[in-house]
Order: structure tokens, then sequence, then C-alpha cells
């Protein structure tokens, strides 16, 4: 696992720790108290997955298009 805080995770890297914190989970082979800190771990990971998803998102749908399907100009979007 990294050292590196999670809240400063790109989605690459905190998508790779996540599949291997889930690696670890399914082979079954990690201590009681250890698979609970990885569970743990696991959900921070998955929500900042999911954060960094919603931030691309809102990031393209801030963009508009003219008649031929040329960017035109971005919408700001709130909180960003």
């Amino acid at each position: 696992m990294s050292d590196m805080p999670i809240d400063e995770m790109s989605f690459e890297a905190a998508m790779r720790e996540l599949e291997q914190v889930v690696g670890q989970l399914e082979r079954g082979d990690v201590e009681l108290e250890k698979s609970i800190a990885l569970y743990e771990r696991g959900a921070q990971l998955k929500k900042r997955c999911e954060d960094k998803l919603k931030e691309a998102e809102e990031k393209v749908a801030a963009i508009t298009l003219d008649g031929d399907g040329s960017p035109k100009g971005l919408t700001p979007v709130e909180g960003m």
C-alpha cells in the first residue's frame, strides 16, 4: 500500500491501490485485523475514485459545442 494520503492520489493511483486491496482480501490469507484495515482503506479509495470520476464528468459536461461540433467555450462549473 502507498503512504500517499488518499485525498492527494490521482484516479489512476487510487484505482491501482484499490485493485491491490481487493486482491489481498480475495485471497483470504490476511489476518482479521488487517482485513478490517484493508476494507476501510478500500472504501476510502473507492470514494476517491468516485469523486475523481464525478469531477471529470462535470468538466466534460461544462464543455459546450457549436453547430459543427467544435468546442465554443467552457461554462464554469460551480466549485471548480
